[in-house]
């Protein structure tokens, strides 16, 4: 594996351990969070009306959620990329180098701290 911009092999490959974590634990939370996703039964002999609404608000924040973390999955797929093609680690606005501890935080971040804050 080639060195990308100054990190050495190991912290790459604590890098990229992290982000396939992360990925797997979003997988883990789809799963979990299709149930809240589902068709609300309009039955009103089943449900009342007030718990229809709550129902129908529970499964918005489930769809909202499952939308940040479909936003995540792609950010570290993207990153993910940019480490086989040795671009990683790098900010695509200035072209320095994306500070290590930036990236240990947020190991899909594209821009170095001046960049984003800027």
């Amino acid at each position: 594996m080639a060195y990308i911009c100054g990190m050495n092999e190991s912290d790459q490959q604590n890098l990229k351990a992290q982000i396939l974590a992360r990925l797997q634990e979003l997988a883990n939370e789809d799963s979990l969070g299709e149930d809240g996703q589902a068709v609300v039964q309009l039955d009103q002999q089943m449900v009342g009306r007030l718990s229809r609404m709550d129902a129908l608000q529970m499964q918005a924040m489930a769809k909202a959620q499952a939308a940040r973390r479909a936003t995540e999955v792609r950010r570290l797929q993207a990153a993910l990329s940019r480490m086989a093609g040795a671009e990683y680690g790098y900010c695509e606005d200035c072209g320095e180098d994306i500070a290590l501890k930036r990236l240990h935080l947020d190991p899909a971040a594209t821009k170095c701290i001046s960049c984003a804050s800027g």
